[in-house]
């Protein structure tokens, strides 16, 4: 039986303990955690800000925010499993922040705006944070053996 994807590769496992060293550093953890509570705010932002009868924002803002809080609490648990999933999270960031203007409905008012935006930009910034960490963790994971300062082959 053929086995689709990452399973077929034979450094299928050591690349998988690789990015889950990588999403279980600190700042990783806290990346994750940070884009976890922007999720969750982004959810409640049409009660907490008061447009939640504006219907079409406000459900987009909670399956948004749910979505986001599912993707980043699977980085933070399990980011080996999941690392191919987690370009979503920018690309949900950029959708949170022209949503406002894009989403039909009752008009945009400032607090909509500026609750998206803000929250949209944390979301993009965070999520291409853990991205770059995890990319960049990769790079410099010389076959197992990482090389760092005082290490043999270099510096990061």
């Amino acid at each position: 039986m053929v086995q689709p994807g990452l399973a077929r590769r034979p450094d299928a496992t050591e690349l998988r303990q690789t990015y889950d060293r990588a999403g279980s550093t600190v700042p990783a953890q806290i990346m994750d955690g940070v884009t976890l509570l922007a999720g969750l705010y982004l959810a409640i932002s049409p009660w907490v800000v008061g447009f939640a009868g504006f219907g079409g924002l406000a459900i987009n803002n909670l399956i948004i925010g749910l979505t986001v809080a599912a993707l980043a609490l699977s980085c933070a648990s399990a980011f080996g499993r999941t690392y191919g999933v987690s370009w979503v999270l920018p690309v949900l960031g950029v959708w949170t922040i022209i949503a406002p203007w894009v989403i039909r409905g009752q008009p945009a008012t400032t607090a909509t705006i500026w609750d998206n935006v803000v929250t949209g930009a944390i979301i993009f910034l965070f999520g291409l944070g853990a991205l770059a960490f995890a990319a960049n963790y990769r790079q410099h994971e010389g076959g197992g053996r990482r090389r760092g300062v005082g290490a043999p082959g270099g510096q990061w």
